[in-house]
């Protein structure tokens, strides 16, 4: 990685204080449609995000015409500028206010499986906005801590994480995170984690996403069977005709473990892949198109980018 200067930090950091400053302190109807104008200017001259979200879209919907995964292209860069809208909220709204941004369903899956003990892993994926899974989860008083990999500039990275954390979240850095997640799921405490983005070889396995084999971190497979910890899926859609985001919770993906740990952690990082899947296929101007889900490919396969 290039070194980066002081003062390109610092211009970065005061442009993202400036612009989340403005937006959170106006109305959250009317920072998110400044954030979704960003977003739709993202999509004009974003051109190599344009190329991959057309590519991923003529993976995962082959059966669409050209006009309709457009339409869907165009809802993902929306979708981003929707959610960092009200992610500016997040940095100085009360906590009774943000809490009205969310209709909340399923939280008794969630209150089911801390009472068991083993800890329990609540998994999403980059749909919606998924970055306000962690932060709704706080406001409405379960707060958790989560997975992140920490942004480049250390000047911004403050104020995310200080959104992040305001209510009582915990954030811990991805590097060298094996050995804090296990203690904190034997702990009996919830971990955080998402899976559907590219993985390298070495940390990931490929299961099939739309079809098409896509390497995926088995992490949350392996910390699940090895500490029995439930899995709760979470995710946070935007709800159009209800002008809020979803905070949903489904019942518990319960471990299975055999005398086979390769073929557990395959049978059920291909289940929680297919529960992305599912709910991207519910709102599929969503998801995060723009990210090269497919680049890493097994061996002897074509580039697909």
């Amino acid at each position: 990685m290039a070194k980066r200067s002081n003062l390109q930090n610092t211009s970065e950091f005061l442009a993202a204080r400036l612009v989340l400053g403005l937006l959170g302190r106006l109305p959250v109807t009317v920072s998110m449609m400044i954030g979704q104008a960003i977003g739709l200017s993202a999509y004009v001259v974003a051109a190599d995000l344009r190329r991959t979200g057309r590519r991923n879209l003529q993976l995962a919907f082959p059966e669409k015409s050209d006009e309709e995964r457009k339409k869907l292209l165009v809802g993902c860069f929306r979708s981003l500028g929707r959610t960092l809208g009200v992610f500016s909220q997040f940095q100085y709204s009360s906590q009774s206010k943000l809490s009205e941004l969310f209709e909340v369903s399923g939280l008794e899956h969630l209150v089911k499986a801390k009472k068991q003990g083993n800890g329990v892993i609540l998994f999403t994926g980059h749909l919606g906005a998924w970055e306000l899974t962690s932060l709704g989860v706080s406001v409405i008083e379960h707060p958790f801590s989560f997975l992140v990999r920490r942004l480049d500039n250390p000047k911004v990275e403050q104020i995310v994480d200080k959104a992040r954390i305001r209510f009582g979240n915990e954030t811990i850095d991805k590097l060298g995170a094996a050995r804090p997640m296990l203690k904190l799921l034997r702990s009996g405490k919830v971990l955080g984690l998402l899976i559907d983005l590219n993985t390298l070889d070495e940390e990931g396995i490929f299961v099939d996403f739309f079809g098409v084999p896509a390497s995926t971190n088995f992490m949350i497979s392996k910390l699940a069977l090895r500490t029995q910890s439930p899995i709760i899926p979470l995710f946070s859609p935007w709800l159009a005709d209800k002008k809020k985001f979803g905070l949903y919770f489904s019942e518990a993906v319960i471990p299975q473990p055999t005398d086979d740990e390769d073929a557990d952690v395959r049978h059920l990082t291909t289940t929680l892949s297919q529960i992305v899947q599912k709910m991207v296929r519910q709102y599929p101007d969503q998801w995060l198109w723009v990210h090269k889900r497919w680049k890493t490919r097994p061996p002897g396969e074509p580039a697909i980018y």
